[in-house]
């Protein structure tokens, strides 16, 4: 037997390998009790061309391309059009002290731990000849300058409002002459055999690429507190939008996805003005962020949207793990609602009982008290440190004056002054 003859044998044992394993792979992923209500087939359900548009799986492909042309448009956006309109609005960036370079310290920070141990600061300081006190300086500087910076948390947020109005918008305008748009059991009338408009299409296929654009720059984002729960946010998602597509979920799924785009803008809006300094706006789009979002996600949501998968589904067809599936994707989705619900309403507390919202609940992983944590007073230095310690003096005493209860404790005690003076 010949060498050629020996290598078309093996690609043809591989090509029918890969064939009964993709067929494997067909017959266990697309079973029909997994997929169709009782008593249907995939046989029942196909459409022909005249008929409009059936999901297929295969149109899910066209998202991973689309994900990274978002990420591309997101990047062009943030340098012509979020950074210009930051410098515009006034966004200014606090100026942090730079840490020193040492180089046993930065391998350190960046392979083992941003905050060493006791333990951990006095072997590095033995190894680099610093005091103790003097390597934790140094790792609040460097933690600092890791932090991201106004104009940074500006763009990001400005991309974000930008998409959601839009999907907002269009998505709106494309399901308010719907009749399952005021008629929930119009979701399930004539399920599973429901054509999909193009306009539908479309809103599904954007709304999946930007989300899996936005688990692909998770990394580089600014991380928050609920970092893990916007991970969890965003996989769920991608399973819940991808697997009502397949399952021709679509039109309680285009429902959904309408209900989180109509606050996701304006809380994207609030923080733009947020990091611009524009407080009074920044509270007045807080405060109507809020509103939707409780009635919305607390009431529309689980009322509505959860109601009519639960329970008016059911007098359509006969449960199967489709339904439960999908359910329980959109039951993960409510106890994220109520996380952050949780989050707003410690907000609106500040922001009634204190006359401000002092700052987003989900902000960096440091406390602001952290990021304000500059050099401590060393025991030895020269005339530059002494100007650095100087400047930060200041601007914690700056920041103390502005204090709302500060201010009046000193109002009270000028008071008292003048009082003991006339008597």
């Amino acid at each position: 037997m010949t060498w050629p003859t020996v290598v078309l044998h093996v690609e043809c044992k591989v090509k029918l390998l890969l064939f009964r394993m993709e067929a494997l792979l067909n017959e266990w992923l697309w079973q029909e009790e997994s997929w169709l209500p009782p008593g249907i087939s995939w046989q029942d359900i196909r459409m022909e061309e005249n008929e409009g548009r059936f999901p297929l799986p295969r149109d899910l492909i066209y998202t991973v391309p689309l994900a990274f042309t978002f990420i591309a448009l997101r990047y062009i956006f943030e340098r012509l059009v979020a950074l210009p309109l930051s410098k515009y609005l006034g966004v200014k960036d606090r100026i942090r002290i730079q840490a020193d370079s040492v180089p046993k310290l930065e391998t350190f920070y960046k392979q083992t731990s941003r905050q060493p141990l006791q333990k951990e600061a006095v072997s590095l300081g033995r190894q680099c000849g610093i005091s103790q006190r003097n390597i934790q300086t140094w790792f609040r500087q460097r933690r600092n300058q890791d932090r991201p910076s106004n104009t940074k948390k500006f763009c990001e947020a400005s991309w974000r409002f930008v998409f959601y109005l839009i999907a907002f918008t269009a998505g709106l305008g494309s399901l308010i002459n719907t009749p399952w748009f005021w008629d929930h059991r119009e979701c399930w009338r004539g399920y599973p055999k429901q054509p999909v408009a193009e306009a539908h299409y479309w809103y599904y296929i954007l709304e999946l690429g930007f989300y899996l654009s936005l688990l692909l720059c998770v990394s580089v984002d600014v991380k928050r507190k609920d970092f893990k729960e916007q991970v969890i946010h965003h996989i769920a998602t991608l399973f819940l939008i991808g697997f009502s597509y397949c399952a021709n979920y679509v039109r309680v799924g285009t429902l959904v996805m309408l209900v989180h785009d109509s606050s996701d803008f304006l809380l994207e809006s609030a923080k733009m003005f947020h990091y611009a300094g524009w407080t009074r706006t920044c509270d007045s789009l807080f405060v109507i962020f809020a509103l939707v979002f409780l009635v919305t996600r607390l009431v529309v949501f689980p009322g509505r949207v959860v109601h009519t998968t639960l329970v008016l589904s059911l007098e359509f067809f006969q449960p199967f793990f489709g339904y439960y599936f999908f359910n329980t994707l959109l039951l993960v989705l409510q106890a994220l609602h109520i996380f952050w619900a949780y989050l707003i309403l410690r907000m609106v507390y500040k922001f009634v009982f204190l006359g401000k919202v002092e700052r987003d609940e989900r902000s960096d992983e440091e406390s602001e008290v952290d990021d304000e944590e500059e050099e401590a007073p060393e025991e030895e230095g020269d005339e530059g440190s002494k100007k650095q310690r100087k400047r930060t003096i200041n601007c914690k005493l700056a920041s103390l004056a502005n204090n709302c209860v500060l201010n009046n404790l000193t109002n009270q005690r000028k008071m008292n002054c003048r009082r003991r003076k006339a008597r």
